[in-house]
């Protein structure tokens, strides 16, 4: 994991992790502008997945980042404000193509409506636009969401278990590292978890 964004929210996320689980399961480093790019170059054969934390201004860090990165994720509110923030980005990656041909960009809908037509016009716009891929599930406004990551947990770990927090995690999870076959038995714990301590609470009751 680099964090590479001045608000350091991986490098935070990833000590509270270590402190809530004794270990946060993977490295974590702090790294600015060309470091981004030097750096990765140099970890890719050491480690399966490098994940970079840039924000979403256009800094040296985000820059360097696009060079060296397969897949770039935008994570957008499906808000008109938010969506057009994706016509300078575009430009960026239209430059960073010119270095990294194979770079691709998929925009995600994050804390979405879970009702209404913002989400479907939002993916319309999006689907127009060059360069973006639009992923089709959103991950809607959950109070688990916040909830796991002020725990420095994911929405599969948290408890009490949120089961549409769970299916919207792993669709997103699957999606881009292929973890299908961890998240199906861990979203399943969870559920038996879950029923295990409502019949406990029951019981006690």
């Amino acid at each position: 994991m680099i964090d590479g964004d001045e608000q350091g929210t991986a490098r935070a996320f990833t000590q509270l992790r270590a402190e809530t689980l004794g270990a946060p399961g993977c490295t974590a480093v702090s790294l600015r502008g060309a470091e981004i790019r030097t750096q990765v170059r140099q970890l890719r054969s050491k480690y399966q997945r490098i994940i970079i934390d840039v924000g979403g201004r256009d800094t040296s860090s985000l820059r360097a980042a696009l060079t060296v990165a397969d897949v770039l994720v935008v994570p957008v509110m499906p808000a008109t404000f938010d969506v057009w923030s994706l016509d300078p980005l575009q430009e960026l990656i239209e430059e960073a193509r010119e270095i990294n041909i194979e770079l691709r960009t998929i925009v995600v809908l994050n804390a979405a409506d879970p009702f209404g037509k913002d989400n479907d016009e939002a993916a319309a716009i999006i689907r127009e636009k060059e360069y973006f891929e639009y992923f089709a599930h959103p991950i809607i406004r959950r109070k688990a969401f916040r909830n796991a990551a002020a725990a420095g947990l994911s929405a599969l770990e948290y408890r009490p278990a949120d089961e549409k927090a769970i299916h919207e995690f792993a669709l997103f999870a699957t999606h881009f590292f292929g973890y299908a076959g961890d998240i199906a038995p861990i979203s399943y714990a969870s559920r038996k978890a879950t029923l295990a301590q409502d019949k406990d609470d029951r019981q006690a009751g």
